[in-house]
């Protein structure tokens, strides 16, 4: 009996040690997890992933968040390690990062100049209030973000979201969400070989190379850009995966209008930017009042025909940006003073739409509203940017007057909310030339003509200065301001970010920018919670434990007496 005893407890441990070994084999080869949080925090999206198996070489990762920092920035270093942890589950070996301090050198000359290398690449610094040994304050500057380097490529990527109007825990956490689409799309970038065209148009007024400087310089890393005339060519547009219309102010040509309309047919990606209302600001800063007109652009039937209306009024909004005036006197030295003005909205971003989620306000100049015509299911339309609730339209031609600052406007007067002023189109369009004579477009050649549009998809802003940085020639050139920057209040909008985010939907086939609808939740403490409760807290924290302690002792003091009774 002992002895088959002893030999079915040898069998019971073979076979044990071989269920662990064939679990951990499996476990090996088989990959699974589950993830318990709401948002789906630890779950990269299809995009990732296929993008991460696909690498074709290491890709290189190193990230200058290390050191003493805030709770915040550790925070964020935390969820940024577990984010490139996750990264390796299916890349594998392909991703390789390191996480480093440029604080570390105690020689000041070493770390200013990796501190310059740094900016030269690209990383914006942050100056951040951090604990010094001694109990004291000091100020230090964090460079919350990367730099990658793959295929003998390399790109700097900025991971600190630095929206003016939330806190910096709020910023913090937009910035967490983000970074599964700062990393991949950077990885993106740096694996396209060939990359694709993109245009802009040229020979009605549009904006020129230095007026859209500073937005050309910044697709020109995801895109080859040029400057395009079309000249009535049906074939002109074909080359290029994207076309920018940006402020004609010149009536454009059916022969022209023809071209964009059968390269939106053949499924061309068009971003407009067209002004219903012409308003000259030079005019305005040199005699205080100008003009604004209805812009004859002759883009309106076409537009229509696509499903938008473009209206010939101007908005003014009490959430405005401000305009320098001179409140010097006639003969004196002049002295500018920024000022509130109406004519200059700061748009709100709709926080569900991935192109304008966690954007700051948008800068406007004299813009429109957009309406929406047609039934037709054919075609979805999205609004994702529109006026503050306090804004209101008014007809043209208008006289513009600089006195109007000097007037504090009334609220009562500012009764629309929420006008539209940007608007996503995407389906079947149908052709504005759909049963139009064309035998005298195309220079009288014939050409295969579309009725129909392949699914495509297009964005039309009514406001060319949202794309428009400002322009301050010298001596030695022009010198282009970044987009978005006010040199006069020394503010960055979000318009940059606006551009890059409807260029890169319009052109996103992977789904990529899906990506940026994912939302973490914040779940802060209740600081006025914590406060009126610290003193209850503290003598539960210190009483529990010796209570628990006590009834424990007291149990088993019960069970040995019982025990050692009978």
């Amino acid at each position: 009996m002992p002895h088959q005893e002893k030999k079915r407890n040898i069998v019971q441990l073979i076979v044990s040690i071989t269920a662990i070994i064939f679990i951990s084999y499996i476990s090996s080869i088989i990959y699974w997890r589950i993830d318990l949080t709401s948002e789906k925090r630890y779950t990269l999206s299809t995009v990732t992933k296929n993008t991460l198996k696909g690498l074709k070489d290491a890709a290189y990762i190193k990230v200058f968040l290390d050191g003493d920092m805030p709770i915040g920035f550790q925070r964020m270093q935390k969820s940024l390690k577990e984010t490139l942890d996750e990264f390796r589950v299916y890349a594998g070996e392909d991703i390789q990062y390191e996480f480093i301090n440029p604080s570390e050198s105690t020689d000041p000359k070493v770390r200013d100049e990796l501190f310059k290398d740094l900016i030269d690449k690209g990383l914006q610094p942050t100056n951040v209030q951090v604990n010094e040994k001694d109990g004291g304050k000091a100020q230090k500057l964090l460079y919350p973000g990367c730099i990658i380097s793959y295929l003998g490529k390399e790109i700097a990527i900025n991971l600190l979201n630095n929206n003016p109007a939330l806190s910096g825990d709020e910023n913090i956490n937009l910035s967490i969400q983000n970074f599964e689409f700062y990393l991949v799309d950077a990885i993106i970038k740096l694996s396209t070989e060939e990359l694709p065209k993109l245009a802009f148009l040229l020979g009605h007024g549009e904006l020129d190379q230095y007026e859209s400087g500073d937005i050309d310089k910044n697709l020109s890393e995801y895109y080859d850009t040029y400057r395009v005339e079309m000249n009535g060519d049906i074939a002109a547009l074909d080359p290029y995966k994207i076309v920018i219309i940006a402020g004609p102010i010149s009536p454009v040509p059916e022969a022209d209008k023809l071209v964009i309309d059968q390269y939106i047919m053949k499924g061309g990606l068009v971003l407009w930017l067209v002004d219903p209302v012409s308003v000259s600001v030079d005019s305005l800063s040199q005699g205080a009042t100008t003009l604004a007109n209805i812009n004859q652009h002759n883009l309106d039937d076409q537009l229509f025909r696509y499903g938008v209306r473009l209206n010939p009024s101007l908005i003014q909004d009490l959430q405005c940006a401000f305009i320098p005036v001179n409140t010097s006197l006639p003969g004196q030295e002049p002295k500018f003073v920024a000022s509130p003005w109406v004519y200059y909205p700061l748009l709100s971003a709709s926080g569900g739409n991935p192109i304008t989620r966690n954007l700051n306000m948008i800068k406007a100049q004299f813009i429109s509203p957009i309406d929406t015509v047609g039934g037709s299911d054919d075609v979805k339309k999205t609004i994702f940017l529109t006026t503050s609730p306090s804004s209101r339209t008014l007809n043209v031609p208008l006289f513009v007057n600089l006195g109007e600052i000097n007037r504090s406007p009334l609220e009562r007067e500012f009764r629309h909310s929420n006008i539209p002023v940007a608007l996503l189109l995407e389906g079947t369009f149908k052709s504005v030339f759909q049963n139009r004579p064309l035998s005298k477009l195309n220079h009288g050649k014939p050409f295969d003509f579309k009725p129909i549009s392949e699914p495509t998809r297009m964005i039309v802003v009514s406001d060319a200065d949202i794309i428009k940085n400002d322009v301050r020639h010298r001596p030695d050139g022009a010198f282009i301001s970044p987009l978005g920057y006010d040199r006069y209040t020394k503010k960055t909008f979000g318009n940059k970010d606006l551009v890059m985010n409807m260029v890169k939907y319009l052109d996103d086939d992977r789904g990529l920018m899906s990506l940026r609808t994912r939302d973490f939740k914040l779940r802060m403490l209740d600081r006025k919670k914590i406060t009126e409760s610290r003193i209850a807290w503290q003598l539960f924290n210190l009483i529990t434990p010796s209570v628990i302690l006590i009834i424990a002792g007291l149990v088993w003091l019960y069970i040995r007496k019982r025990k050692f009774t009978r």
